[in-house]
Parts: structure tokens; C-alpha cells; sequence
């Protein structure tokens, strides 16, 4: 193997971004798109025109949620446990959220009633608002640390609750989670409309690229002041795993430590600020293909800038610091991560290719006459 374990680590942290990237810039934009739904639809024909947009591939971006959940599962076992124990809950209403999108958009058009139809609007508003919400808190909460302990017989005890995990940050993470996903689908949306609804876009890409980049600035300057969390001990990065064989130690402002010896990695952040900045300029001026490269390198930035910020920890413990889990004690065993590896090699560029096909094919606009021309087939 060309590999070692610590390597193999590396390249599953960076695995597992990636997944979490493409699934908000695939899936990101379908949530924008469910959100802003009630908003720029003025009538049913509009609304129709809006979830035609990403009716054809809502489904498929969804694999990008499925993929990284299974790697995280596979990959990152303690991770994946402590996640689904202290987030129970916030996943469990993601999860009911998310059943409300493919009902909506297959019962959505098999009434003309007007209540009906509305209904079903305001189920893929939730649809779209509550994971895009849920996915920031989350982010969020890791960064303040998460209050779970490993006892001697490495089993898990979460000491937390639902209604802990919507403090302050947390929800000001929510809310970046949120707007930029939202600016994401107005990008999107414009992309694949045109007249009213393009317009209306652009004002929507502005105004929340404009929140997008508030909330971020304000976020990082947050950060400088709550606690991170610093690894005092040898760390062995070819050991096998066991969270418990190390000392944490935690103070404000250390989650910038990283930066502070790598300096080279704030150009990760402060790219987050000119593609925002440039996405709300190349959408004014009619040319959303590019402003959706560089949305989705705002969003890409963003999460990058969460991930560079607490490497190497991917879930720290607020309640017993010596628990947490990092990239060195929390993987499977080196034999999984080898045969994962090429596993990935082999299908996850199969995925990109098919993916990259299906939006190649249906690069078209939506229009009125779409809609009216194919009525059987339109939601």
C-alpha cells in the first residue's frame, strides 16, 4: 500500500469536506430554490416554473447527504456515533423535514385545488428551511464543543439537550448555513428562468449574499473569542484509535491557531468574501453561470474555513476535553480506510461524470411555455 495510516487519515478528513461541499453545492441550491419558492412564485404558474428547476434533480443530489453519512459511518465510526447521539433529535426533525420533499413534489399537481397546491408550497419551504437551518446549528455546536465522555469501556454518555444546542452561535452559524444556501438557489434559480422570476432572483442573490458575508465576518470574529481546543500531548498519528490517549486543553481563541501557523490558510476565508462579492456583481449584470461558480466557491470557502479551523479535531467534548475526537484517534482501522480508498477511487469519480452529464443535459431554462406545453409532466 502506497499509503500509511496517517496518510490514510489525512485523506479521509479531506474526503469527507469534499463530500460535505458537493453535497451544498448540488443539494445546497435545491434548498435555497424550496425556500425562496413562496417568495418569488407570485402565482401557481411561477411556482410551477420554480420547482420544475430542480425537479428533474433534486433526487439525484441527494446522494451527496447519502455518501457522506455512509462514509462518516464507515470512516470516522466514533464520529458517527457521538454525532447521531448528541444530535438526535436535530437529525430527526432534518430527517422528517426532508420526507416532506419528495411527497411534495409528487402530490403537489394531482389537485388544482389552490389551498392544495399552496399546501404542498409551504411543505417544500419547510423542506428546504429546516436542514439548510440545522446543518449551520450543528456546525455551529462543534466549534463550541459538544458535551459527550467516553467511560473506561469507550461506551458514550451525551449529557446535552435539543434545546442546549440552539445557543447564540449556534444559531448565528444557522443563520450563514442558511443565507448562503438561499443565495446559492437564487443563483441557481436565475440560472434557469428568465423574465419576472430572473429578475427577482437578483434582488434575492444580493440581499442574502449581503447577509451571507455579514454573518460570516461576524461569525469569525466570534470565534477569536470562544473556546478552542488545543491537543497538550505527543499526538501519534499512526497509533491505532483511542480517543482517550491524549490531553486537551481549551482557551479562547485557539481554534485560530492554525492560521496563526500557516498563514497561507486565510486566503481560504478571505476568498469566501470575494467570490460573495462577486457572485452579487456577475449576477446584476446577467451572467449567472458564472455567478453560480463563484457562489459556489463562497460556499466552498466557508466550510473549508470551519474544517482548517479545528483540524485536527472533528468533535470536540466541552464536558470531558479528553474525549474528543480528532482525525488521529477517531478513524477505522487501517485495513477499512485501504479498501474504502479504492473504493472511492473507483466510484466517486463515476458520480462527479454522471452528475456532471445530467446538468449537462438539462442546462435548458424553465419557461411559461414549458410549463403550459408539458402540463402532464410539470409539478
Amino acid at each position: 500500500m502506497i499509503f500509511d495510516y496517517e496518510t490514510l487519515r489525512l485523506i479521509w478528513w479531506a474526503l469527507l469536506g469534499a463530500l460535505l461541499i458537493g453535497f451544498a453545492i448540488t443539494d445546497g441550491f435545491d434548498l435555497g430554490v424550496a425556500v425562496l419558492l413562496p417568495f418569488l412564485g407570485k402565482n401557481d404558474t411561477e411556482r410551477r416554473v420554480i420547482i420544475n428547476s430542480i425537479g428533474a434533480t433534486w433526487e439525484g443530489n441527494q446522494i451527496w447527504l447519502v455518501t457522506g453519512g455512509g462514509a462518516l459511518f464507515a470512516a470516522w465510526p466514533l464520529a458517527y456515533s457521538v454525532a447521531f447521539s448528541g444530535f438526535y433529535f436535530a437529525l430527526l426533525l432534518t430527517l422528517f423535514a426532508l420526507f416532506l420533499r419528495p411527497i411534495g413534489f409528487d402530490y403537489r399537481s394531482k389537485l388544482t385545488s389552490q389551498t392544495w397546491r399552496r399546501n404542498w408550497d409551504i411543505a417544500l419551504f419547510v423542506g428546504g428551511l429546516v436542514p439548510a437551518l440545522i446543518f449551520g446549528v450543528a456546525f455551529g455546536n462543534l466549534l463550541q464543543g459538544v458535551p459527550f465522555h467516553f467511560d473506561n469501556d469507550m461506551r458514550i454518555f451525551y449529557t446535552g439537550s435539543f434545546w442546549a444546542l440552539l445557543n447564540p452561535f449556534a444559531l448565528a452559524a444557522g443563520l450563514l448555513s442558511l443565507s448562503m444556501l438561499i443565495m446559492h438557489g437564487a443563483v441557481f434559480l436565475q440560472l434557469k428562468t428568465e423574465g419576472y422570476i430572473n429578475q427577482r432572483c437578483k434582488k434575492a442573490v444580493a440581499i442574502f449574499a449581503a447577509i451571507t458575508l455579514a454573518v460570516f465576518a461576524l461569525a469569525g470574529l466570534w470565534v477569536a473569542h470562544i473556546d478552542g481546543y488545543h491537543i497538550s500531548t505527543e499526538v501519534l498519528p499512526n497509533a491505532p484509535s483511542n480517543p482517550l490517549a491524549k490531553i486537551v486543553s481549551k482557551e479562547p481563541g485557539l481554534w485560530l491557531d492554525n492560521y496563526a501557523h500557516c498563514p497561507v490558510l486565510w486566503v481560504i476565508p478571505v476568498l469566501g468574501f470575494i467570490a460573495g462579492a462577486a457572485t452579487v456583481a456577475l449576477s446584476k449584470s446577467g451572467r449567472p453561470g458564472l455567478a453560480f461558480i463563484t457562489s459556489s466557491l463562497t460556499l466552498t470557502s466557508v466550510i473549508l474555513t470551519a474544517g482548517v479551523s479545528m483540524f485536527p479535531f472533528l468533535i470536540p467534548s466541552s464536558s470531558a476535553m479528553n474525549s474528543s475526537l480528532t482525525v488521529w484517534d477517531a478513524s477505522s482501522s487501517l485495513a477499512t480506510l485501504k479498501i474504502m480508498f479504492w473504493v472511492t477511487v473507483i466510484f466517486l469519480p463515476i458520480v462527479i461524470a454522471y452528475t456532471t452529464w445530467v446538468f449537462r443535459v438539462l442546462r435548458g431554462k424553465i419557461t411559461l411555455e414549458h410549463i403550459h406545453q408539458n402540463d402532464h409532466t410539470a409539478y
